[in-house]
């Protein structure tokens, strides 16, 4: 498939993504178009980010999610010093995880 085919393609698939309202549909929609090894490799991948960003060391990250030391340098690349979309999607997170967490209190 060329380059220019390919990018129309997920295109389109990030444009369904974002016009999806509900988390659950994501989800299943997620569910469907990718088999359980790709998603187990698309979550790992960004388990590996949160994991480097967090300054765990590449062995202790492939202990643990078994991702190659090839796979955790392309990442960390990514993480640090390219476009920096894992950065930004780990601050996504963190923001997500600090509102859901301030609107719970216990009683």
């Amino acid at each position: 498939m060329q380059e220019k085919e390919l990018k129309k393609q997920f295109s389109e698939i990030c444009e369904v993504l974002t016009s999806m309202d509900k988390k659950a549909d994501i989800y299943n929609f997620l569910r469907d178009l990718l088999s359980k090894n790709e998603i187990a490799e698309f979550s790992n991948r960004f388990e590996v980010a949160k994991m480097l960003d967090e300054k765990i060391s590449y062995i202790n990250i492939e202990g643990k999610t078994r991702v190659s030391s090839t796979t955790i340098a392309r990442i960390s690349k990514f993480l640090n010093w390219e476009n920096k979309w894992y950065k930004n999607a780990i601050e996504l997170l963190k923001s997500i995880s600090k509102i859901h967490h301030e609107g719970h209190h216990s009683w």
